[in-house]
């Protein structure tokens, strides 16, 4: 009996971590500027797969479509409970944002060499889905060697190396 009551404890412990979906590659490939919150639109099965941190956005991007921003080739794997009612992996899912947000990322988006990218996936306090978008520039190919250089110079400080 100890024992079950043990185990009920430490599952409740790890239903309060939050499961989160980053793109590592965003701030390598672009020089963030500014970040806004979205909400997603999301069906059931999406939902489960994105709790159990079965999706990739490392590919993914932002584009208008009719006035609407849309978050698209965003890989969210089928979830195996949901049998034919699942969803397909890679159709464009519609983001939640104010008219004003909705202004400012477009005439971003328009400007020259800028461009909008999912950050990261998360559910926040309330457990609502949310994409954090970036916005800003794409680096050139010698803007990246300097990042990689500023990197590598961080690390051999910190391991104490001159």
């Amino acid at each position: 009996m100890d024992n079950c009551k043990y185990d009920c404890v430490i599952n409740l412990c790890n239903k309060t971590e939050k499961m989160q979906i980053t793109n590592r590659k965003a701030h390598f490939n672009f020089e963030i500027e500014e970040e806004i919150e979205a909400g997603i639109i999301l069906l059931g099965s999406e939902v489960k797969s994105l709790r159990e941190g079965k999706a990739s956005i490392s590919e993914a991007y932002i584009a208008e479509n009719k006035g609407e921003i849309l978050l698209i080739n965003a890989n969210i794997n089928e979830y195996k409970g949901a049998n034919k009612f699942n969803h397909t992996p890679k159709r464009p899912r519609k983001l939640l944002l104010h008219k004003k947000e909705i202004d400012k990322v477009m005439g971003k988006i328009n400007l020259k060499g800028y461009s909008a990218t999912p950050i990261r996936i998360y559910f926040n306090k309330r457990n609502i889905a949310k994409v954090l978008i970036g916005l800003g520039r794409g680096k050139k190919v010698y803007d990246k060697r300097e990042t990689i250089k500023e990197r590598d110079e961080k690390r051999r400080s910190q391991r104490g190396e001159d």
